[in-house]
């Protein structure tokens, strides 16, 4: 018996040919970084100018039919109505106790439209779920391998695509369908690292063509393609949420301090008597943000101790950060434990000062100067 092989984006052939090292990211073969500076130079280029990230392996999803967005609506944890359509936002799905399955952007589409973008791991358990609870007329597709994503983020990426002919300027959070070179290009205002950037979703069998033209036009502005590894960093430096790690099946959306993402006031959705309940308790632990004073880097699964020696939590997420050059990471904590206090993370067996505070850790601007 053998294990299934890794599936390859449509740009695979692509990142071999730029030398790029690769490594398996929720079964698929995603590069991590490229030759000539690895992820501090990628991560570097992006907050400063330019970067293109290959992000393909995320899902893609579509909920059809009349009725469709009063259905997602009482699955999913935000609220549909706070948008119209031609807008995007970032919701959860979770378990009847409060577990997260996924988190996940929606784009409203239409009133009978509702396209999704999970992340890799999780889109077919997000589609079996939503197909199970579907009432008859309502369709939930999986078009994981219909699409490609290249997102396109820094505050040069305006310019970018403007090069190419694509529209820029629309609102954060918010997409438009597009035309380039005859072929359809869904322009959406949204990323992962903090920064002005966009996230283009081309059909599956256009994406090289588009990727080497982005290639091209972030040339003039020292750009570069960029690995998922980058990716990790500038979104640890802004604290968001990673599932599998700030995010699962045991931490909850109260636990990852990501609240403003489930609309409570809403009537139904999957989790929503357990979150409430937990809400109201204020019992459970927090993430937080942990600074690094001493000399070391936290890593994911590391305890975190008081003055006293006595654990208080673990660390989710930790990486260096190219910006401030120095440790950084996520914890889950005790809720005792306030931003300001002093604690030390055990990074192999050695204790690492640290100083809980609140994400973001660096300072950047994702809407439009």
């Amino acid at each position: 018996m053998t294990d299934a092989p890794l599936q390859t984006s449509p740009l695979h052939e692509r990142h071999l040919a730029l030398g790029a090292k690769m490594a398996d990211f929720s079964g698929w073969q995603m590069p991590i970084e490229y030759p000539g500076g690895g992820v501090v130079r990628e991560h570097t280029a992006v907050r400063e100018r330019v970067g293109i990230f290959d992000v393909s392996h995320l899902g893609k999803a579509s909920v059809t039919g009349q009725g469709a967005v009063e259905f997602v609506n009482s699955c999913l944890a935000n609220d549909l109505h706070r948008i119209e359509v031609g807008k995007a936002q970032y919701t959860l799905c979770c378990t009847q106790d409060g577990g997260v399955v996924d988190d996940l952007i929606a784009y409203l589409e239409a009133d009978d439209d509702v396209f999704l973008i999970p992340n890799a791991a999780n889109t077919a358990e997000v589609c079996r779920l939503l197909a199970e609870a579907a009432p008859e007329g309502i369709s939930v597709e999986n078009r994981h391998d219909e699409f490609g994503i290249i997102a396109v983020q820094g505050h040069r990426s305006k310019d970018v695509l403007e090069s190419l002919g694509l529209p820029t300027g629309h609102d954060y959070m918010s997409f438009v369908a597009a035309d380039w070179q005859g072929r359809p290009v869904i322009v959406c205002r949204t990323g992962y690292t903090g920064e002005q950037g966009y996230e283009l979703v081309p059909r599956w069998n256009d994406t090289a063509e588009l990727w080497d033209a982005l290639t091209e036009a972030i040339a003039p502005y020292q750009g570069l393609p960029c690995g998922l590894g980058s990716r990790d960093t500038l979104r640890t430096e802004m604290g968001y949420a990673l599932h599998g790690h700030e995010l699962s099946l045991e931490i909850t959306p109260v636990q990852a301090r990501v609240g403003w993402a489930v609309g409570w006031k809403k009537d139904t959705f999957w989790g929503k008597e357990a979150l409430e309940a937990e809400r109201a308790e204020k019992k459970t632990p927090l993430s937080r943000g942990l600074k690094v004073t001493g000399r070391g880097i936290p890593r994911a699964g590391c305890e975190v101790k008081d003055a006293d020696g006595a654990v208080v939590g673990t660390v989710t997420s930790g990486t260096f950060s190219p910006t401030l050059k120095e440790g950084i990471g996520l914890a889950l904590l005790d809720r005792a434990v306030s931003e300001g206090d002093e604690v030390v993370v055990d990074v192999r067996g050695r204790d690492v000062a640290a100083t809980v505070v609140k994400p973001p850790f660096v300072e950047v601007q994702v809407r439009e100067d």
